[in-house]
């Protein structure tokens, strides 16, 4: 049940004068009919809402230009919204050509992420071994410069030690890990070469 044309004109003019009521009036009077129009041309609720947006944005934006037809804006309404449905589902089109034309970065399967999972789960096992092998003070001297960025002087302090008794310390730490690193890289390949001739 709508307003009538005289009482549409009235109400332009409220709107015109500043009347945000109006305005609303006006509003609620034809956003289904603007609605449904975008619909049917963007054919997507989200971009038919914004359309819908956009139209009345327009009406005010422009309503000192709008052409009132037999008392009624809704002709301007139709109008415009046809205007920036068709904009719309034209941006659309060119947005999921463009999208479309992108290179896709390949996923990595299955596969290779249970292999990296598998290979980072023993490299920690290797390195648990080797530190345990290692005296508790020298695995702390460790983990405080190489893991907490501790200078030598400081992570010293913090055992108790001189600074150049855990440089001294720290070198051999650092070699006896890495010898026994390498040994179980070692013993690792060969059992997996078994496992391949078997």
């Amino acid at each position: 049940m709508g307003i009538d044309a005289g009482e549409e004109a009235a109400t332009w003019q409220r709107a015109l004068s500043g009347s945000g009521a109006a305005y609303a009036s006006l509003f609620r009077e034809h956003e289904g009919r603007v609605y449904r129009r975008a619909l049917s041309i963007v054919r997507d609720v989200h971009g038919a809402e914004d359309v819908t947006s956009a139209t009345f944005f327009e009406l005010w934006r422009k309503r000192r230009a709008v052409r009132v037809v037999d008392g009624s804006v809704l002709p301007w309404l139709l109008v415009t919204t046809v205007n920036l449905a068709r904009n719309h589902r034209r941006g659309s089109l060119r947005y999921r050509a463009l999208i479309a034309t992108l290179p896709r970065e390949e996923s990595p399967d299955a596969e290779s992420i249970a292999l990296s999972n598998v290979e980072t789960m023993l490299l920690g096992v290797r390195l648990s071994d080797a530190l345990a092998r290692v005296n508790r003070s020298d695995v702390a001297l460790l983990v405080l410069t190489a893991v907490d960025g501790l200078s030598i002087s400081d992570a010293a302090a913090a055992i108790g030690i001189k600074p150049g008794t855990a440089r001294m310390r720290l070198s051999r730490a650092r070699e006896r890990l890495q010898a026994s690193l390498t040994n179980e890289q070692h013993r690792f390949s060969q059992a997996a070469a078994k496992g391949e001739n078997a």
